[in-house]
């Protein structure tokens, strides 16, 4: 949506003097995409907190308080997910510092959203009697609502009374840590092990995994928020979208005179409200004579769908694994601490993949069962071990690596170093490896 991803927008959004170093909790699979978006962006993190399975926002958050309790126990905990549009970062932080004294004083501050159509995608918080929907200060919560249908979200915009959840909170650590304990008490030994049991790796910190695996998969919202009588929230009239389906984002990038959005690489033909959107480079979309409609084309899969039925994409993506597609589990592009690789063509007993390595990063030292490779350099300088002879690989130049030949690829110069591997042999997979040295620690 601009110029930064989502995350990034987000974290330099929550950045600044009022702020401390943000506590990211995500996946496995997002470990190495985090740190290398903060990295762009030039800024760190206190850590990355590592789920061994999402377990929904209950978990996610208190095992981030329970960490912030041995390390900062005093401080305000700002929550705010990582996909959220706000363009006014300046209106969203006065709101943020208008929260701090009811967050400093033991309440629990939730945002709402001043709504500008009946949506049926968002749940609703209602204000109490008496309470000011555009109120600079933070207002008395009469309840949670959930998602509504249609006629529902009407009445609710017409009464006036009515804010979007936003998903976002303030409060400070002890508060929230008092809260599990009043409304999730079965929540906590099973975080409390997994965050005393979690490991250093790299700059992340793994959460144990046993302890992790039994609680329960609950939101905030239910765990937490509709119990609390603590809970106060704050009106946010500013533009906001929580992008949470492909209307949304079709909303967000500013249709044309004939609703239409379409990338740089798709085309609208006599089209209306309608989303096209190609991700894949080199990859034309074109809609003919379509209306309502949202076209979404990756490197690996497209999606087209009804605009009124975008929200159902988590019923595909489980569509998808059930038929044991793994573009329902796996990335195109595969994100290491090194860079990342994607596979460009895959064949009977060989492979083709780009290879992106960043300046001083190396590959661990490794040698395969089942295949040999090949090397050509198309950006950049590789210094190369192949068994006992370490050179440098310019442009153009190529290496070829034996099987069993025991070998590593590192970057020695300023710029990211691209090359392109062809795989042959009787396996390919991943797990074809022996690593005798990785500055990693990986196994």
């Amino acid at each position: 949506m601009g110029d930064e991803s989502l995350f990034q927008a987000s974290a330099l959004r929550l950045s600044g003097p009022a702020f401390a170093a943000p506590l990211i909790v995500t996946g496995e699979d997002f470990r190495f995409i985090v740190s290398e978006q903060l990295a762009g962006i030039e800024q760190q993190a206190q850590t990355i907190l590592i789920e061994p399975e999402g377990r929904n926002t209950a978990p996610a958050v208190l095992a981030a308080a329970l960490w912030l309790a041995d390390h900062d126990p005093d401080g305000l905990m700002l929550v705010a997910p990582s996909d959220h549009v706000i363009p006014d970062t300046a209106a969203f932080g006065a709101a943020v510092a208008a929260a701090i004294p009811r967050a400093e004083a033991g309440e629990l501050v939730t945002f709402g959203i001043a709504p500008t159509r009946p949506e049926t995608g968002y749940g609703y918080l209602e204000l109490a009697p008496g309470a000011s929907p555009s109120a600079s200060t933070p207002q008395p919560l009469a309840r949670f609502v959930e998602k509504p249908d249609a006629a529902r979200a009407a009445e609710m915009l017409e009464a006036g009374n009515f804010l979007w959840n936003a998903g976002i909170f303030l409060f400070s650590n002890k508060a929230i840590l008092a809260a599990y304990e009043a409304h999730a008490p079965e929540l906590l030994a099973g975080a409390r092990a997994a965050v005393a049991g979690s490991a250093r790796d790299l700059s992340f910190t793994r959460l144990a995994a046993d302890p992790w695996a039994e609680l329960a998969d609950i939101s905030i919202d239910y765990a937490i928020m509709e119990k609390a009588d603590n809970l106060v929230v704050m009106p946010y009239g500013g533009a906001w979208s929580d992008l949470g389906g492909w209307e949304a984002v079709w909303q967000e990038s500013g249709p044309d005179e004939a609703g239409n959005v379409a990338s740089s690489n798709a085309t609208a033909i006599d089209c209306r409200n309608t989303l096209l959107r190609s991700e894949a480079e080199g990859l034309e979309l074109v809609g003919i004579g379509l209306e309502d409609m949202i076209a979404v084309a990756m490197p690996d899969a497209v999606l087209v769908a009804h605009k009124s039925e975008s929200q159902r994409v988590k019923e595909a993506v489980a569509s998808l694994k059930d038929k044991g597609a793994k573009q329902a589990t796996a990335f195109p592009v595969d994100h290491r601490p090194w860079g990342w690789f994607e596979s460009l063509v895959i064949g009977d007993r060989f492979q083709v993949k780009r290879i992106v390595v960043h300046p001083g990063a190396a590959l661990s030292l490794q040698s395969h069962h089942h295949r040999s490779e090949h090397w050509i350099v198309v950006q950049g300088t590789a210094k190369v071990t192949v068994d006992d002879e370490v050179k440098l690989v310019t442009e153009n130049q190529s290496v070829y690596i034996p099987l069993g030949g025991v070998h590593r690829m590192e970057n020695p110069g300023k710029v990211d170093m691209v090359l392109i591997e062809v795989q042959t042999g009787s396996y390919l997979g991943e797990d074809d490896i022996i690593r005798y040295e990785d500055v990693y620690a990986r196994s």
